[in-house]
């Protein structure tokens, strides 16, 4: 299992990095390929969390990826 982070560099690119990781996993252009990328690494290692970051550093969202399993499974009332 993988935990990543999307968040943005100095020089303006998004990087994908893998938690505990000393270089980004891949840059680029778009927080949007970040994101989609760092849900793919994170699949590809058997699943974990994908923690995007706003412009001001702090985690504005937070998505698992299969085959993890969600911590906080949304509830339904329904089924």
């Amino acid at each position: 299992m993988a935990n990543y982070h999307v968040s943005r560099r100095a020089d303006g690119d998004w990087q994908a990095k893998k938690e505990g990781a000393d270089k980004a996993g891949g840059i680029f252009d778009t927080q949007c390929e970040a994101e989609k990328m760092a849900k793919e690494f994170s699949a590809n290692s058997g699943g974990g969390e994908v923690r995007i970051h706003g412009l001001d550093g702090k985690i504005r969202d937070s998505d698992t990826v299969k085959p993890a399993i969600d911590p906080n499974p949304p509830k339904d009332k329904v089924y």
